[in-house]
């Protein structure tokens, strides 16, 4: 096990020695960190750092070696799968958005929203008085209330980020899960992002994994680094970015 703290009360996310290894290749090193309920965390690292082996972890993609993986303070996400992890609500956005592009903005929200519509749904279905106010309230917090009649094919690469997003919200998790959002975003779009996840973070425990610098320093959270599988600076970006083993192997490329 690792020296890593009993965590707070309040830990939503605990890994603890975690170590994940692909023949041969330690893909994550007694990997350990805790995410505080309500908080929102950036992951930052080079290319092979165990980020995305990290998400694949936690939302039951892939089985450590060894080591303590807990949900709550009782939920041991080692022993469940990929759709029961989600069910208890952790839900993950990839780099590359999958939305149902030849439905418009509103019926992939429709469609997403918790409680499951899809046996039964039609694009004639009428939707329920709640679940109409439950699409305005999250078109309202992506930023597509203007577009909601719009073919999803015709929207530009950041639109189709946010109802991603957006579409997970639908799902109503306690954790997001985001994997470099803002990658392919103008700098306009990329703003808007980090205003619209600290919106989020209100509502839902948040961790976002980026190499946007600027970005995670928009959005003004803890930021933890990982290198070789393991955390290898932990704090504020100020903090890290004056660390010199993070400059030595990461922002110094």
């Amino acid at each position: 096990m690792s020296d890593l703290q009993t965590p707070p009360g309040d830990t939503l996310l605990y890994l603890d020695g975690v170590t994940v290894t692909f023949d041969g290749f330690r893909a994550l090193n007694a990997l350990s960190l805790y995410l505080e309920a309500g908080e929102m965390r950036a992951v930052i690292g080079p290319n092979g750092a165990g980020k995305t082996t990290m998400m694949d972890v936690i939302t039951g993609k892939t089985r450590p070696d060894t080591g303590t993986v807990m949900f709550g303070k009782d939920t041991d996400l080692t022993r469940l799968d990929e759709p029961a992890i989600a069910d208890l609500g952790i839900g993950r956005k990839f780099q590359k958005p999958t939305v149902f592009e030849p439905l418009t903005v509103w019926d992939n929200l429709l469609l997403s929203l918790a409680g499951d519509r899809r046996p039964r749904f039609t694009l004639w279905a009428r939707e329920t008085t709640d679940e109409r106010e439950k699409v305005e309230s999250i078109l309202e917090t992506i930023r597509l209330t203007d577009v909601r009649a719009r073919q999803s094919a015709g929207l530009s690469h950041g639109q189709k980020q946010w109802l991603e997003i957006g579409m997970l919200l639908a799902q109503e998790p306690q954790l997001l899960l985001v994997d470099e959002p803002v990658a392919g975003m103008t700098d306009s779009e990329t703003a808007q992002t980090a205003d619209l996840l600290r919106e989020i973070n209100k509502t839902r425990s948040v961790v976002v994994v980026e190499h946007d610098m600027d970005f995670v320093r928009a959005l003004g959270v803890k930021v933890t680094v990982l290198h070789e599988g393991s955390v290898l600076s932990e704090g504020s970006i100020d903090f890290v970015s004056e660390d010199p083993r993070v400059v030595e192997v990461y922002l110094g490329r």
